[in-house]
């Protein structure tokens, strides 16, 4: 006798209640391997596969891509027939992919349904438990996917371009390599929407009004909007900064890199001197308990840095950044930045961040006065470093200049605390040494 199984959305952790359907991996009638990914969902975090935690016959989904379901809502059914030894019916207990089982990838493909092409028998549903039925409002027609090279690599792109009816192959995209971006889409878009020219003897009172694009704060964009709202309302910040001659870092880094073994970025020698400042004035790795009135002063350093994606910012964490060298930071920073730009970042690695490190100077600008990531303490901004006239052992010289700012929860500590990080902080830009006799 095959029995069905309800698959709710699991508890994606980190808190979240919800997640948005992206797109569903099977379809009614397919026969799924235990912890096979069935849905991809985006949540306030990231876009995680869902992997389901039964095999068997898929008999019903439950809500239409774009749907936003709550933790515990009905994912899907599946039919599961018993045991060869008679023995209870157990599933994996796995929800995420990658915490799951290591597992063949043959088995983890996808399984075409028994009937296209006969090789593998559905379990008959049992009598006492009927298969449910999808209402034809919740599962209705599934999209067939874009076909051919189309250059793009996020889902949400491709359920924009879908949703409006747009074709992916009329579009040159403005990425690398002819990426088609999310920007892309909202321009053919608007493009699209456009009325038509009004004709010449149109009366001169009438007016072509254009409705915007509206955009849904949700999912990724949403939950940056809260916490930068909420960092706005909560916490009194100031910023002091300074110009700061980074030519001997530059230097530093050539030589370190000059070997064969693996290249050290600039961000990593910056997430070391950070650590090594937040040792000396731990005052700024903190966070601020409202509820109790208390600053609770962390041992620990969970680095985040800021990264712009195609889905908006994000902020991944490194985790133990105090006991990390160079190497292993740079090492780090590439993996996280890597999975950032590809959206497989887990909720795990959004979270948990003490102090924030923020390199805006990728973007061509020199300062900024950032919003610190609530709850933290403050957050350290670098802007581009640039060939500058500048004052050397007494004389002019054309030297690598950056300005460095420091953002800080003025509950926290005081101007002194603040200018005294930061001035550590400049002295080790100036003069690499420096960190090598107070480590």
């Amino acid at each position: 006798m095959a029995q069905v199984l309800e698959f709710k959305l699991p508890d994606l952790g980190e808190g979240l209640t919800e997640a948005e359907i992206v797109r569903w991996l099977v379809q009614v009638g397919d026969v799924v391997a235990i912890d096979q990914p069935v849905v991809e969902v985006e949540t306030a975090k990231a876009m995680v596969e869902v992997p389901c935690p039964y095999g068997g016959v898929v008999t019903a989904r439950f809500g239409e891509e774009g749907t936003e379901l709550p933790v515990g809502a009905p994912l899907l059914t599946v039919a599961v027939g018993p045991p060869a030894d008679g023995g209870s019916i157990e599933g994996s207990g796995n929800v995420l992919v990658g915490y799951g089982t290591s597992e063949a990838p043959a088995r983890r493909r996808r399984v075409r349904s028994a009937a296209a092409d006969g090789k593998v028998k559905a379990p008959a549903p049992a009598p006492s438990a009927p298969v449910p039925v999808a209402p034809a409002s919740v599962e209705g027609p599934v999209p067939a996917p874009f076909e051919g090279p189309v250059p793009v690599i996020s889902p949400l792109v491709r359920r924009l371009a879908r949703d409006n009816g747009l074709d992916l192959r009329q579009l040159s995209g403005s990425g690398r390599d002819g990426l088609i971006l999310r920007a892309d889409v909202e321009s053919a878009l608007r493009t699209k929407a456009a009325p038509a020219p009004v004709a010449e003897e149109t009366p001169a009172r009438a007016s072509s009004v254009r409705d915007g694009v509206r955009t849904p704060l949700k999912g990724v964009r949403g939950a940056v909007a809260d916490k930068l709202s909420r960092s706005r309302r909560e916490i009194p910040d100031a910023t002091c900064w300074v110009d700061v001659d980074a030519t001997e870092l530059m230097r530093a880094r050539a030589a370190m890199n000059a070997g064969t073994g693996p290249k050290i970025p600039l961000i990593a020698l910056l997430a070391r001197i950070c650590t090594a400042a937040l040792a000396r004035y731990p005052e700024l790795n903190s966070y601020v308990d409202t509820d109790a009135r208390e600053v609770v002063r962390l041992d620990h350093v969970h680095l985040g840095f800021a990264a712009q994606t195609e889905r908006g910012l994000v902020v991944p964490v490194v985790r133990d950044a105090h006991a990390r060298d160079a190497e292993s930071l740079g090492a780090e920073f590439a993996r996280l930045t890597d999975a950032a730009r590809s959206g497989t970042l887990t909720p795990g690695e959004l979270t948990g961040g003490t102090f924030t490190l923020n390199n805006y100077g990728v973007f061509g600008v020199d300062g900024s006065t950032p919003i610190i990531n609530h709850p933290e303490a403050a957050m350290l901004g670098v802007g581009r470093i640039v060939p500058k006239p500048w004052v050397h052992e007494g004389e002019l010289a054309v030297r690598q200049v950056v300005q460095l700012s420091l953002t800080f929860d003025h509950r926290v500590c005081d101007g002194g605390t603040a200018g005294g990080f930061l001035r550590y902080v400049a002295d080790c830009v100036e003069q690499p040494a420096v960190l090598l006799r107070t480590l």
